[in-house]
């Protein structure tokens, strides 16, 4: 076993309460970064080339196919950290039904020139259709 100074490793990792394994994985050079770099520049390629529509299970997926063996929980920490998480598009609703029996009315509100508070007031009146009507309860 070799020492250092009088203390063998093994001596000192008691010591220092540290497993000789331990001790021994801190001498391997290691560069998390310029490997975080790597994974994130790919990330970044493969979101944006599908206009952010991935999310991390298939950039995780794409990433494999890649040859990167990276884990998806590290793919989404880093994917949040680049806020690049994937934007999910809404359907477009309408709410407006504009071919309507009813009255429509002048917005004479929008002729006024205004002065000074209490000198117009608005309210809204919400309506349903027939269709869209529940039934009275009676009770």
């Amino acid at each position: 076993m070799p020492t250092q100074g009088a203390l063998s490793i093994e001596r000192m990792c008691q010591l220092a309460r540290v497993s000789r394994a331990s001790f021994y994985r801190s001498l391997v050079e290691h560069h998390p970064e310029e490997e975080d770099m790597a994974v994130r520049s790919s990330i970044q390629q493969i979101a944006l080339a599908h206009r952010r529509r991935y999310g991390y299970r298939r950039i995780s997926a794409e990433l494999r196919t890649r040859g990167l063996l990276v884990n998806r929980k590290r793919v989404l920490r880093l994917m949040q950290a680049d806020n690049l998480l994937a934007v999910q598009p809404r359907a477009f609703v309408v709410t407006t039904e504009s071919d309507h029996h009813l009255d429509v009315y002048l917005n004479l509100a929008s002729r006024m020139t205004l002065t000074g508070m209490n000198q117009l007031w608005v309210a809204d009146i919400t309506y349903s259709t027939p269709s869209q009507r529940s039934p009275p309860v009676w009770g």
